[in-house]
């Protein structure tokens, strides 16, 4: 999300079993966003080399249910029911099943969730790979204190717990932003933790590039047992007594949202910039388990030397795709299609702008590179994006409190 506060607010209906489809129609007439159905060619283009594939589809939106309360995040268990799981900022889950709504959250820990400011809150939650036999799910939130929280819970059918809370993980933040806040499990069964370097402007503690503090990272932990966050062994800075154990990789301001290719296991990183540029990062699946990774925050905002015109880019990843501020103001990262119904847009990974809406499409170009373009709009305030069961794409809107289906643009 964006480095600023938003003036607009919504607020949340009661929730009903309304078919969500009926939903829509009953408020279509109310929307005030202008359609885009845009396409992609190699003249609109913004990339470092030529383009040696064919551009994906356009793409759009389509409401699925209204009334949210600030919704960050939309997800699924994993389980086989088919269930998609909203997270609101302020500290609920709801559940839409079928394309209905559920009446009761699912979760509501609005008591114990610090949600002050634009970047606080409730923001991601993750269920175990044993979900469907252990019931239990991970939440990252910001406390009433403002410091990072990682906790585990349990649920049964569609309740959960809200007094199983565990904290397993806490962290002081020095700021009210940059907080990160996602969390998903890996290709390797171990879950990864994205940290924003604790706010302000600039990095003026110098977390991002500073070893011996988990901001501004990216953490991960092995949850065999589901009530501890151990430190897996290939780890690339166990026994390093100058570092700290949990941290995987580092040098990133504000990850707001990373996600594993479910097909590949790779993983894209979308990190929000400072004052010109936002980025996505690209680790292999073969480079989860190799040496630690800078990112180069904030050595680097982009691939753009941060405050300086000349610095050592030695050893830094620099983005496989970025934009400017001339095109919006906060990256929302996204997915790669793997779904069946847009075969279209399969292996393109598409990450937006929360500020302007632009939707882009991110895909190799055959040579080693990226060719990264435009492919849609949509003016909701993409908070973020997320999968079906069967790797349908989601996002949610925050600007409409909306939970919308990603399609392909209809032509004319």
């Amino acid at each position: 999300m964006a480095d600023l506060e938003t003036a607009e607010e919504v607020v949340r209906e009661e929730p009903t079993a309304t078919p969500a489809r009926a939903r829509s129609t009953a408020v279509a007439a109310e929307e005030s966003e202008e359609k885009v159905t845009p396409t992609i060619s190699s003249d609109d283009l913004e990339t470092k080399t030529e383009v040696l594939v064919s551009a994906p589809p356009g793409v759009d939106v389509e409401s699925v249910v209204f009334g949210y309360d600030d919704p960050v995040q939309v997800t699924n268990a994993g389980d086989g029911t088919g269930r998609l799981f909203v997270v609101e900022k302020p500290g609920r889950v709801w559940i839409v099943q079928f394309g209905v709504e559920l009446p009761e959250p699912f979760l509501d820990i609005r008591d114990v969730v610090g949600d002050f400011g634009q970047e606080q809150g409730l923001l991601s939650m993750a269920f175990h790979p044993d979900f469907e036999s252990n019931g239990v799910f991970y939440v990252d939130y910001t406390d009433l204190n403002g410091n990072t929280v990682i906790a585990r819970y349990r649920a049964e059918e569609n309740q959960a717990d809200g007094e199983s809370g565990l904290v397993l993980l806490y962290i002081q933040q020095p700021f009210r932003n940059h907080n990160g806040g996602q969390i998903a499990f890996g290709p390797d069964g171990y879950l990864y933790v994205g940290t924003g370097d604790g706010g302000s402007a600039n990095d003026p503690k110098g977390n991002g590039q500073n070893l011996d503090t988990l901001l501004g990272k990216m953490l991960r932990f092995d949850v065999s047992d589901p009530d501890v966050l151990a430190i897996p062994p290939e780890n690339p800075f166990v026994g390093d007594t100058a570092a700290r154990d949990e941290i995987w990789a580092y040098g990133l301001r504000n990850p707001w949202r990373f996600t594993f290719d479910r097909e590949t296991g790779d993983l894209y990183i979308a990190d929000v910039g400072q004052n010109r540029l936002e980025e996505v990062h690209f680790v292999s699946r073969a480079q989860l388990d190799g040496p630690a990774l800078n990112f180069g925050w904030n050595t680097l905002e982009g691939s753009e030397c941060f405050g300086r015109g000349e610095c050592d880019r030695t050893g830094l990843e620099e983005p496989v795709a970025e934009y400017g501020h001339d095109q919006g103001c906060s990256i929302t990262g996204g997915f790669v299609y793997r779904g069946q119904e847009r075969p279209g847009l399969n292996g393109v990974y598409l990450y937006a702008d929360w500020c302007s809406g632009i939707i882009w499409g991110l895909i190799p170009n055959g040579a080693g590179g990226w060719l990264s373009g435009i492919v849609g709009k949509a003016e909701i305030g993409i908070s973020s994006f997320g999968e079906d069961e069967a790797a349908e794409m989601y996002v949610t809107g925050m600007f409409t409190g909306a939970l919308y289906e990603v399609v392909v643009a209809k032509a004319g």
